[in-house]
């Protein structure tokens, strides 16, 4: 009988990986050189995560922001406007700050490999569009609707949180993405 995964040294494991794509980037990722850099082996990250793909599918997942967390109680357009700001406060200078820049270069690679990243990418994506569309939704619009302003909202957010990346302008782009936000959430009304 196969030993119990230690789920503690798994996390730790996990932790590293984040910690170490953050400053070294997704398209290089090797597990053999990834294993070296956080002072383990291939193996045991085989052993804990089972192939380099699905490695970087538990790292994304565990490394984005909770869309269900932040949008599921949502009930109203004060509660949505909430969400909102708190989704772009994690994506910006909360603890997703760091993690976002792993989801910005799979979403360019799943377009310039969509073999490779293309199911995760896409994965990555409607985990946070779907909780935002249901509270569309719950406010009274069609799925059709919904969807469309949730991913006007995600991807907006995204992109702003790119061009902050890129060009360091706190300014202006918190200045967007509340422009965006009100725009997103008077779509709700």
């Amino acid at each position: 009988m196969p030993r119990p995964i230690n789920a503690e040294k798994r996390a730790e494991l996990q932790k590293q990986v984040v910690h170490h794509l953050q400053h070294h980037g997704v398209a290089q990722m090797s597990l053999g050189p990834l294993a070296e850099s956080i002072g383990t082996t291939k193996r045991m990250l085989l052993y804990y995560f089972g192939s380099r793909e699905n490695l970087l599918a538990q790292v994304l997942a565990a490394s984005r922001p909770d869309a269900h967390a932040m949008f599921d109680g949502v009930s109203d357009t004060a509660g949505l406007r909430k969400a909102a700001d708190a989704l772009w406060e994690a994506m910006t200078v909360g603890e997703q700050s760091g993690p976002i820049r792993m989801l910005l270069q799979l979403l360019s690679l799943a377009a310039t490999d969509p073999e490779q990243y293309g199911s995760i990418a896409a994965e990555t994506v409607e985990v946070m569009i779907g909780p935002i569309a249901a509270a569309y939704v719950r406010l009274g619009h069609s799925e059709q609707q919904a969807r469309t302003v949730a991913t006007l909202l995600v991807s907006g957010l995204r992109g702003l949180c790119q061009d902050r990346l890129v060009t360091h302008d706190v300014a202006r782009t918190d200045a967007a993405a509340g422009r965006l936000i009100r725009d997103a959430v008077a779509a709700a009304d």
